[in-house]
This record gives C-alpha cells, sequence and structure tokens, in this order.
C-alpha cells in the first residue's frame, strides 16, 4: 500500500472544508444546498475513519498523520458547528464548549509530548465524536418533523456531556503530565 494514502486522506478532508462551508452558508446549490453540504460533510467524516484505520493496519504513520488528522478533525467539527450556529441550529455557548475542549486536549498532548508521553485517544472522546458527527448530520440535514427534533435535541444533549465528560476523563488520567 502506498505509505501516502492515509496522508491524501487526510488531505482531501481539509481541501473538502471549504467545499462544505459555501454549500452551508450560501444557497448555491439553491434547495440542493444543505443535501450537498451534508454529503461533503460525511465524505470527509468517512475519511477521518479511513486514513487512520489504513496508518494503524498498514502501520503507515507519519508525523505529517500525526499533526494532521487531529487538526483536520477539529477543523472539520468547528468549521460545521460554527456554520450552524450562523444558521440558528446549534447554540452558541455548545459550540464554545466543544471547541474549548478540543483546545485543552490539544494543549494537553503537547505538554506530554513534550515530555516524552503519548495519550492515546479514550474511548470517551472515540464516543464524543461519533455522537458530534451524528449530530451534526441531523442538524444539517434538519428535516423539522418532531420527531427530528427530538433526536437533534438529545444528540445535541448527549455530544455536549461526552464532549464534558472525555475533558475530565483526560485531565483525571493525566493530572501527572498536567501538573509536570
Amino acid at each position: 500500500m502506498n505509505k501516502n494514502i492515509p496522508n491524501y486522506l487526510t488531505t482531501a478532508r481539509v481541501i473538502l472544508i471549504p467545499f462544505f462551508v459555501i454549500f452551508m452558508i450560501t444557497n448555491i446549490g439553491g434547495p440542493a444546498s444543505k443535501w450537498i453540504a451534508c454529503a461533503i460533510f460525511c465524505v470527509a467524516s468517512i475519511t477521518d475513519f479511513l486514513d487512520g484505520y489504513l496508518a494503524r493496519k498498514y502501520n503507515l504513520v507519519s508525523n505529517f498523520g500525526k499533526l494532521m488528522d487531529p487538526l483536520a478533525d477539529k477543523m472539520l467539527v468547528s468549521a460545521a458547528m460554527i456554520c450552524l450556529t450562523e444558521a440558528g441550529r446549534l447554540a452558541g455557548w455548545i459550540v464554545i464548549v466543544i471547541i474549548s475542549r478540543e483546545f485543552i486536549i490539544s494543549g494537553i498532548r503537547q505538554l506530554a509530548a513534550d515530555n516524552g508521553v503519548v495519550i492515546a485517544a479514550s474511548y470517551w472522546g472515540k464516543f464524543k465524536t461519533n455522537f458530534q458527527i451524528f449530530m451534526i448530520i441531523m442538524l444539517i440535514i434538519d428535516l423539522g418533523s418532531p420527531v427530528a427534533v427530538m433526536i437533534e435535541n438529545v444528540l445535541i444533549i448527549i455530544a455536549t456531556a461526552l464532549t464534558i465528560i472525555s475533558l475530565v476523563d483526560y485531565l483525571v488520567k493525566n493530572k501527572n503530565v498536567i501538573m509536570g
């Protein structure tokens, strides 16, 4: 397998972000804009799972991937949530909590790396990511039915709760790294 395939997937995810944003905040595609944005978001999200899977399975982990994969993920999710906030679909304070958690975890990981410690992703973090993705997809497609709105609200609550739980988990598990 080509050593660069996971890196190409990560790069593709970053390249897809502006196209996603354009379809989210404009009506360039007419009534299909939200569906095009959703499709772009789904493809970009799949590249996230695929690049990590291929890198681990075929031992194609690279310094570029270690840096850019989590950055691309944060850029995609942050862009989506900011667009959803502008569209009135997601409360700003929730976006602030979620993005702040990402900055805090990135800081802890950098601190750990500076001390030669690698902090692996936790199950809480993986659950958080999955619920954020499902939440974003539901909010983008905006079905509007009472059942869909209920599902959206439940996903928002779960994604926000998992964001906080995963942050606390990281802080507790890595208090020695934080305290020096």
